[in-house]
């Protein structure tokens, strides 16, 4: 069994997590609570992932990312390197197809706060900042959760998006989806059916366990 690309993908989906509940848990909590001019056209284009298809998202990448986009352009200048079918290249494309199943699930999460705990904190002279970190997210650690857990399983699913920025370079972009698809066309179904079986188990127990989180939310 191809053990290199399960590691490559946990890997992937790993960073992809931790990456989205740093950035997504701020941007989600302004969702949910500001009001701004703009608000809910910024929503929708965080959102678009959910409705584009994947070979979709992975051109604009290749297109932003490329020698000739303005990202790969200048990541190029300064480190000399592509980034392009690279591990960091997946990683980028792996953040940006799960945005939305970040921040939709900390978005409600932070929702469902009971609005008293939030002016409260505001008449204890309680910074935005100290309400976010002391208030909001303590009493939104369910949702938090349930939200990391499922950008964990999209990620350990994505195909399109990666084959087109990341391609298949064993030990650096190819992921496990990729390995299963790679093994079908050889007709090695041993492989494919290896490699799929170890992904259930997986992807059953974080399901139960959101599922669990979310009702008790």
């Amino acid at each position: 069994m191809d053990y290199v690309s399960i590691y490559v993908t946990l890997k992937l989906a790993l960073i992809t997590t931790v990456v989205l509940m740093i950035l997504g848990a701020p941007v989600a909590y302004i969702l949910a609570y500001a009001k701004f001019p703009g608000k809910s056209m910024i929503e929708a284009f965080l959102y678009l992932p959910t409705a584009l298809p994947p070979t979709v998202i992975g051109f604009y990448l290749i297109i932003a990312l490329g020698p000739k986009g303005i990202l790969g352009r200048s990541w190029e200048s300064f480190t000399g390197d592509t980034i392009l079918f690279t591990f960091l290249g997946i990683a980028i494309a792996s953040v940006v197809y799960s945005i939305p199943f970040a921040i939709q699930p900390m978005k409600a999460a932070f929702q469902k706060i009971d609005r008293r705990l939030i002016e409260n904190a505001c008449v204890l002279g309680l910074s935005k900042s100290k309400i976010f970190f002391r208030v909001a997210l303590p009493n939104s650690i369910s949702g938090i959760v349930a939200a990391a857990i499922l950008v964990f399983l999209h990620s350990i699913g994505a195909f399109g998006v990666l084959i087109m920025v990341g391609g298949s370079v064993p030990g650096e972009t190819k992921v496990a989806s990729i390995a299963i698809y790679e093994a079908v066309e050889m007709i090695d179904y041993r492989t494919a059916g290896l490699l799929s079986l170890s992904f259930l188990p997986i992807s059953y127990i974080f399901l139960l366990i959101a599922n669990k989180l979310n009702r008790d939310t």
